[in-house]
């Protein structure tokens, strides 16, 4: 967010947490994209605080969390001190939740593979209305195919992430038999190792797909602990993925820190994908 919009965020956090009774004399910035997370002092709550547009978003995760929690997920839960719900103040939609303290050391290839089974258990329990990883490659492509929202992409570019998208997305969908319920983005930084085990957190990617589309989003060693997992699928969900990431980065109102380098970045990565499978 720029300056202006994180002191509303910033604002909006604080004003949520003190209507609930929660004492928030500091705020501390945890992260800062499209959207933000504080840490709210003394009180020790996490503010998820993201534009009001996002306000369906953020229910979708308040609701993806309550449900996993109530089926013993390995996941970050909702902050037990004040009601499951969003809140709207200013132009912003704030969720208040447990903040985990990080520990050490580095979660281990085989612990990330198991915490990968047992959230992936846990989400074969619950039942909500989330989309295909499918759709998410849709919304991309219909990102490239429009060159306002993409004017920096070159011509050769965009036709490369395009064929990319649409052919693996094709191949990665072919067997629906494969499909349950997933994280969306599993990557390292959405996985906290905390004093009571590694959680996920982030849950508003939560999407339907084979489970190695989201294995294809951890380290490369996991996968090998991870049974029953197909590599070869693994390499085109991760060629896939780079894809995704490489398009977000070229869209005009994208926000991600070091974007210039991500834009070079992300296409090197998808070729290097490529080659692989």
């Amino acid at each position: 967010m720029e300056p202006a919009e994180l002191r509303r965020a910033v604002e909006a956090g604080r004003s949520v947490a003190s209507e609930q009774g929660l004492r928030a004399d500091e705020v501390v910035v945890v992260h800062n994209s499209d959207r933000v997370a504080l840490r709210l002092l003394p009180c020790d709550v996490l503010a998820r605080v993201a534009p009001a547009g996002h306000l369906a978003e953020a229910a979708f995760e308040v609701e993806v969390a309550r449900r996993l929690a109530g089926v013993g997920a390995p996941v970050g839960v909702l902050d037990p001190r004040v009601a499951p719900q969003v809140h709207v103040r200013d132009t912003c939609a704030v969720s208040l939740w447990t903040y985990y303290e990080p520990v050490g050391p580095d979660i281990t290839p085989a612990g990330y593979a198991d915490v990968f089974m047992r959230h992936h258990a846990a989400l074969r329990r619950i039942d909500v209305d989330a989309p295909h990883f499918t759709d998410r490659v849709a919304v991309a492509l219909a990102g490239l195919d429009d060159r306002e929202r993409s004017p920096d992409l070159s011509d050769s570019d965009r036709a490369f992430l395009h064929d990319t998208l649409g052919g693996l997305s094709a191949e990665t969908s072919a067997d629906g038999t494969r499909d349950q319920l997933l994280h969306g983005e599993p990557h390292p930084g959405n996985l906290l190792n905390t004093r009571g085990g590694p959680l996920f957190i982030d849950l508003a990617t939560c999407c339907r797909g084979p489970v190695e589309f989201d294995l294809a989003h951890g380290p490369e060693e996991v996968a090998e602990h991870y049974e029953g997992a197909d590599p070869a699928l693994i390499h085109r969900c991760r060629a896939l993925n780079w894809a995704l990431f490489s398009a977000w980065r070229w869209r005009l109102d994208d926000q991600m820190p070091d974007r210039d380098h991500w834009r070079a970045e992300g296409l090197d990565r998808v070729r290097a994908a490529l080659g692989r499978i």
